[in-house]
């Protein structure tokens, strides 16, 4: 979205030929007889429009000439340097040359293939500007426009440049805060936030940025559908999607509703060829509000952190579990000693609901958590074994170190159902019964248990399993200080080593 080159296609003095060459060809016709010749007649109008229909459309020009020219001096150009590394190779790397030159024993330079050259890359974005305290006025943009920039101007509809300053950026939800001060501040326009809750499909909309690096341009359409799931692009967040007109450089800028409140910030595009086709992606202004007083406050954004982890899973799989037809997100595993833990969530739970609110799929549910504050109890309702049950569980602050640390993931790899595809795959005759070991985690209980993938688990502590329901049960971490599987693999079955949950 950043890398913007304008190409003027000048073909004026060709057009002027043309038409010259043509007025002089037809000074050379003889035309028999005479016609009249029509000039525009600006007496009167160009067609005629019923009056209530036309009072109809000018209030409705009015409205986005007023939107616009309240709007547009908050939206800003954001113009970024980024420094970038590149693999050199030296063509002089390597026999004859090290022998000749310095390397007598004829071995490489061991530096040689770390060789790397530094160069600045220069791009561009839009932004929208969403406070202002004191002298010092704060710029709400994407990630992936300003939060790797080595050098940043903020440039204003009114032709003022600043020297902007990275206050925070967040790659999970692609958002980034841009600071510059000014003297005049006070006279800087702040953008209104609207509530992106209240938006819905077939809305209008305006797109504002700076597209290809055209400046406050301004584009309309409508909102063409809410809650589209950011996952393809690795984000966190759902999207209003638009078809109005969002192409490179259109990155950060404001989406606004007919109000002229901000309700989106634009972040992506789908389409085949980098230009706009109609299918626009905004971040919902409301997921980012909290981001803007954590960047102020604390230069990141804080997560609240449950401590499990979801995948999505097939019909079969729900139905082994026994929640089939159910939405919500499943917990194939849990960190050990982590909130969830704690709050008696096991591996194997199917979430419902949080906080009394249903969960319709792992990216909801992953959103819900993100947003609540650390140290606040939060209210489950998952199912486990085909009963309900309610978990009290009090969030902690996310923490990359802990929530990536395979050692307390348990059971450290997901089990998968024994199907009649995967029997096949895996060469296992309908005699064998249990659970297929898939997604071993390095460094976690299964890999110090020496377990791999395609094994079956057909027992655990001594107790046999036969289906995914059955094997969530045994692992209840709450009933067993240490737990052991039987384990299936070409033929033979070996008992692991016993490990301790405590």
């Amino acid at each position: 979205m950043k890398k913007i080159t304008k190409r003027l296609l000048a073909g004026g003095a060709a057009c002027a030929f043309a038409f010259a060459a043509l007025s002089l060809s037809c000074t050379r016709v003889q035309v028999q007889g005479s016609a009249a010749t029509a000039f525009a007649d600006t007496s009167k109008p160009a067609v005629t429009i019923p009056a209530d229909s036309l009072k109809v459309i000018e209030a409705l020009q009015s409205s986005f000439r007023s939107i616009s020219s309240g709007v547009l001096p908050s939206v800003v150009e954001i113009d970024v340097t980024e420094k970038k590394e590149v693999q050199t190779m030296n063509p002089f790397d390597g026999w004859p040359f090290d022998f000749f030159f310095g390397n007598p024993n004829g071995e490489r330079d061991s530096d040689s293939k770390n060789r790397k050259r530094e160069y600045e890359q220069k791009g561009l974005g839009s932004g929208v500007i969403v406070k202002r305290t004191g002298d010092t006025v704060y710029v709400l943009t994407n990630n992936h426009v300003a939060g790797k920039a080595t050098n940043i101007t903020v440039k204003l509809n009114d032709g003022q440049e600043f020297e902007g300053k990275l206050v925070g950026a967040d790659e999970r939800q692609d958002i980034a805060l841009v600071s510059f001060d000014a003297k005049d501040a006070e006279n800087v326009v702040v953008a209104t936030l609207g509530d992106s809750d209240n938006v819905q499909t077939g809305d209008i909309c305006l797109a504002m940025g700076a597209p290809l690096g055209y400046r406050q341009s301004v584009t309309q359409g409508i909102v063409s559908a809410t809650g589209r799931s950011g996952d393809q692009i690795g984000n966190m967040n759902d999207f209003i999607q638009t078809d109005a007109a969002i192409n490179q450089g259109n990155s950060g800028g404001p989406l606004v509703n007919i109000y002229g409140e901000v309700i989106g910030i634009n972040t992506w595009i789908a389409s085949g060829s980098g230009g706009s086709v109609g299918l626009g992606f905004a971040l919902p202004i409301n997921s980012v509000k909290k981001a803007i007083d954590d960047f102020i406050s604390k230069g990141k954004i804080t997560y609240g952190w449950l401590g499990i982890s979801l995948v999505d899973v097939t019909d079969d799989y729900k139905k082994e579990l026994g929640v089939k037809g159910q939405k919500g997100a499943f917990a194939s595993q849990v960190f050990l000693n982590s909130p969830a833990a704690k709050g008696g969530m096991q591996a194997g739970d199917f979430i419902i609901q949080i906080n009394g609110k249903d969960v319709n799929s792992q990216s909801e549910l992953i959103r819900e958590v993100a947003y609540l504050p650390a140290d606040k109890n939060a209210e489950f309702t998952v199912l486990r074994g085909g009963s309900k049950l309610s978990l009290t569980v009090k969030i902690e602050e996310r923490s990359e170190s802990v929530s990536n640390d395979n050692a307390k993931l348990w059971p450290g790899f997901i089990a998968s159902p024994l199907n009649k595809k995967l029997r096949e795959s895996l060469k296992v005759d309908d005699k064998v019964k249990g659970v297929a070991v898939t997604n071993v985690l390095e460094k976690s209980p299964a890999a110090a248990l020496r377990i791999q993938n395609g094994d079956i688990i057909t027992a655990v502590n001594d107790k046999k399993v036969t289906n995914l329901k059955e094997f969530y049960e045994a692992l209840d971490l709450s009933r067993n200080k240490e737990i052991w599987f039987d384990v299936y693999n070409d033929g033979h079955t070996i008992s692991t080593g016993k490990y301790k949950l405590n």
